[in-house]
């Protein structure tokens, strides 16, 4: 799911690489309709699902005289990751999109690679219920939550004293709050370590994604969230680390190369043989940790709120971020105005501290509202 963003872009060169292990079942996107058709043409899966219904047409034009199944739609997608002879769904569609056809993969019985964190950031408890339920793995791709899964394992039920998540400060690490109050889109794009799409990158930039990424590890680690201790590692070489009851720290490195996590967890508990870059110690002076800022960095504060108070918030959260991120990629908010939204959504919009699958989706179309409304421009 999600096959023509970065995320699925490199799990495809990871396919390619190990034709004799993988093959492509189904690719599906929401808008970037000719990457799809060039996917198709290369892969040659049993189908391809956009989710935008108005590509529909020139998808299957394009697809006609290929033995490629064309579907078009959300509930397309809800049914592909169903389907028998599917055994892995790697879920790295983009935002709120990601949960329902999780949840029905999770149902299905299939292994889930999971890369899009708003699934857990939103409807953590049930998803987790869900899997368990099912008897699901949920293994994950984030390169921070694969190298905290890589660490735990083989240590049985040893007890964890913190989960240490290390953060690159992404490209505004070092500027004051008058300049944060100024910066561009261009400027938030450009991502100092990692290649990914525009929503991570920008949400790396404002440290929403770390924020986010500790309301994940608590679901997916069962650790709880004052647990989780966020600190600021610029080079990105160690991914995470955990420290257990006798203060011993087990820590992944690596370069920062996302096809190492999305390979680990198609292959787990193999490693398979891999050309990625190699972590050169010779070359490397120094290995430098900070403590965050989250008064220049509000949205980390903010996400540990959410996910103290618990309940609807996280999902409150995430939509009016997904709404401010949107706005701020088309010049409509200022980048430190993004917290404000997010802040005054997270007032306004009704706290629920159980909800269903249904009561999830309408929080998050509520909050969508809220936000949107706050947003001047």
């Amino acid at each position: 799911m999600g096959s023509t963003g970065s995320i699925g872009k490199q799990a495809l060169d990871v396919i390619a690489s190990h034709p004799d292990e993988y093959e492509v079942y189904a690719l599906t996107a929401n808008n970037s309709v000719d990457l799809l058709i060039e996917q198709a043409l290369r892969f040659k899966p049993e189908a391809v699902v956009i989710a935008n219904e108005q590509h529909y047409p020139k998808l299957k034009e394009a697809l006609s005289g290929q033995p490629v199944k064309v579907y078009a739609g959300a509930d397309a997608i809800n049914q592909i990751v169903t389907a028998q002879p599917i055994d892995i769904v790697l879920a790295s569609m983009v935002g709120f999109a990601g949960l329902c056809p999780t949840i029905e993969a999770i149902k299905a019985g299939k292994v889930i690679a999971l890369a899009n964190k708003e699934t857990m950031v939103v409807a953590g408890e049930l998803v987790t219920s869900l899997a368990l339920q099912y008897k699901t793995p949920i293994l994950p791709v984030d390169s921070e939550h694969s190298a905290i899964f890589q660490c735990l394992s083989g240590e049985m039920d040893n007890p964890v004293e913190k989960i240490l998540l290390t953060a690159s400060g992404g490209p505004f690490r070092t500027l004051g709050k008058d300049q944060l109050a100024i910066v561009t889109k261009a400027q938030a794009l450009k991502h100092p370590n990692w290649d990914m799409g525009a929503k991570i990158t920008i949400d790396s930039a404002s440290m929403m994604n770390k924020g986010f990424e500790v309301i994940e590890a608590k679901w997916l680690f069962g650790v709880p969230y004052d647990k989780i201790q966020v600190v600021v590692h610029p080079q990105s070489v160690i991914h995470s680390m955990v420290q257990f009851a006798d203060g011993a720290i087990k820590a992944q490195l690596g370069a920062p190369d996302m096809r190492l996590p999305i390979q680990y967890a198609f292959s787990y508990p193999r490693r398979l043989k891999a050309d990625f870059p190699r972590v050169d110690f010779t070359t490397m002076h120094m290995l430098s940790f900070e403590e965050p800022d989250t008064e220049r960095f509000r949205n980390l504060a903010l996400a540990y709120q959410a996910i103290e108070r618990g309940g609807n918030m996280p999902c409150i959260l995430n939509a009016a971020n997904e709404v401010c991120v949107a706005a701020f990629l088309k010049d409509r908010i200022g980048f430190l105005e993004m917290s404000d939204v997010i802040a005054e959504t997270m007032e306004r919009v009704p706290f629920r501290a159980k909800s269903t699958l249904s009561e999830y989706i309408e929080t998050d179309a509520e909050s969508r509202r809220v936000a949107a409304s706050l947003i001047k421009n």
